[in-house]
């Protein structure tokens, strides 16, 4: 398991190299693509692809910038060209300027493309041009015109292992997460190396579902033309953008968003001096018909689309904050995060804003410094800023470390009550009441977590408070099931189903356990086996 995405990454990169020698024309209409990978085949790589990452630690596990990616994502895969399609977004620890999409309509964004924007437009550009790439099939049309008759989804990975066991000595382990590191790099700067109509069309289609999403149009050419100066300047700490060299940006192609940017503005206007109170949508593959005298600009055959039936915050509303937070959760280390705040007190005439002011209470928290400050702090922010989640989740944690049980449990029930069912406020409340140590304790952490593990996206980190909570209050076996869970979404799903062999010859399982633990068996042996077959073994669990 550990390194099949790797290596699927590696072989797609490979296979689109080859795509963009042969081919410099749209996209062939009648693709046969997807018969190479169901749908359902797509979305299993694009999920053992993103624990792939999670094994190597690549991906930011956090669920208020889980929620805020998906916040800002959600209306661009509604208002897209496949509207059915599950998109799943995630972020990446990486301060590289990057993002890519992937099979199954997996998303990543890497951490340096949200500090470097200004907006959360920015953000939603880049987004929606992945999405494009998606909606369009970029990444499959790639592999077929690689290889029509098998896709070798191993090989390329394994070849590079191969070889860097053959180091040999105590330098193996060092050359094995070197080429580790090589493809990766090698993923993230050629899997998406789409050829210039490629690039083009998912432009286009792009800022159309932007618009459609209630974004600023001209956000795509703006972001083009900050990455370009990014690549100039390189200022920030923040290294060249790799996203440049995957999604080349020149002059004519920041001329051609600002084009397309004044050409639905003008459309809009024609459509409201027709008496739509709606957005111009295009046909179903994206272009748009001619107008005729006095009409209307026909919607997405098949879809009714209604953003304000979509829940969410006000775009753009908790951009700030999210940045502030994820330029601590990426920094190397809480001091390095400190730092940059100390930085940017002095380049601000005005000083720290209130974001920041709480980004620099979280990198404290973090670094364990003084909770009861850290709690002044925030809690003064939060008198400015009230029902802010940025705030009440770090200063519950905060209150919770200082020993004040009562307080950090009043601020996550108020948070609940307003925000029922929210994931953020449910693992931390949880992850409060599991340090405490009790049975009832544990038994109120299980109460919040065990809706989580049916409710979309879940993470090694809540199957680990899950596996907690279930010790603490006395049930191995359930601990045990957790435990094996969390492995599995860690990208280890030979060391999962040894754990769930192990538990199944326990003598305390009654039937109902049994069972369970048998099902759960027979969903992970498929794809173990699988993996051995092509002779991919989780390095930990070999011989030494």
């Amino acid at each position: 398991m550990r390194y099949l995405m790797l290596a699927t990454a590696l072989s797609l990169a490979l296979g689109l190299s080859t795509a963009q020698a042969q081919s410099q024309g749209l996209p062939d209409i009648g693709s046969s693509a997807g018969e190479l990978l169901t749908p359902a085949r797509q979305a299993e790589y694009g999920a053992m692809f993103k624990r792939e990452l999670r094994n190597y630690g690549y991906l930011l596990d956090d669920p208020l910038m889980d929620q805020w990616l998906d916040n800002v994502g959600r209306p661009l895969g509604a208002a897209s060209a496949m509207p059915r399609q599950k998109y799943t977004f995630f972020m990446l620890r990486d301060r590289q300027i990057n993002a890519f999409a992937t099979l199954g309509g997996y998303v990543g964004m890497n951490a340096g493309l949200v500090l470097m924007a200004e907006r959360e437009d920015e953000v939603a550009a880049v987004l929606a041009h992945e999405v494009a790439h998606v909606t369009q099939q970029h990444v499959l049309r790639g592999v077929e015109r690689a290889q029509r008759d098998q896709i070798p989804i191993l090989l390329g990975m394994l070849a590079a292992v191969i070889a860097a066991q053959q180091a040999g000595g105590s330098s193996a382990g060092e050359a094995t997460m070197a080429s580790i590191t090589s493809a990766m790099g090698l993923m993230q700067q050629r899997q998406i190396n789409y050829t210039r109509s490629n690039e083009s069309e998912a432009d286009r289609l792009g800022i159309r579902t932007l618009a459609r999403s209630g974004y600023d149009v001209d956000a795509m050419a703006g972001t083009f033309q900050r990455m370009e100066a990014a690549t100039r300047s390189n200022t920030g700490g923040y290294q060249t953008p790799e996203f440049l060299r995957t999604h080349p940006v020149n002059v004519t192609r920041i001329s051609e968003a600002k084009q397309r940017a004044e050409q639905i503005r003008q459309e809009h206007a024609l459509d409201l001096r027709a008496g739509s109170n709606a957005p111009s949508l295009p046909a179903a593959d994206g272009t748009l018909p001619e107008l005729e005298r006095g009409s209307l600009l026909p919607r997405l055959e098949g879809l009714s689309l209604d953003l304000a039936a979509i829940d969410r915050p006000a775009p753009g509303s908790q951009f700030r904050w999210a940045q502030e937070r994820l330029r601590v959760l990426s920094a190397p280390t809480t001091a390095a995060a400190l730092n940059e705040y100390e930085a940017l007190a002095k380049r601000q005439a005005d000083g720290l804003d209130p974001a920041q002011r709480h980004g620099v209470a979280l990198a404290r928290l973090q670094a364990g410094g003084n909770a009861r400050q850290v709690a002044q702090s925030l809690q003064a922010l939060l008198a400015e800023h009230p029902d802010n989640l940025w705030l009440e989740i770090p200063l519950a944690q905060a209150w919770a470390r200082a020993g004040e049980a009562e307080q950090a449990d009043a601020i996550m029930q108020r948070a609940a009550n307003r925000l029922p069912g929210n994931r953020a406020v449910a693992l931390t409340h949880a992850q409060i009441l599991n340090a405490r140590g009790s049975v009832a304790a544990a038994q109120q952490a299980i109460t919040l977590l065990r809706p989580l593990t049916s409710d979309g996206e879940t993470t090694p980190e809540l199957y680990r408070q899950l596996a907690r909570a279930w010790e603490q209050a006395g049930d191995p076996v359930r601990a045990g099931e957790a435990h094996a869970e969390a492995s599995w979404l860690g990208g280890r799903a030979e060391q999962a189903l040894l754990q769930l062999q192990t538990l199944k010859h326990q003598q305390q399982l009654d039937y109902v356990s049994q069972a369970r633990i048998d099902a759960r068996i027979e969903t992970l042996m498929p794809e173990v086996l699988e993996l051995k077959r092509q002779g991919v073994h989780d390095r930990d669990l070999e011989p030494r």
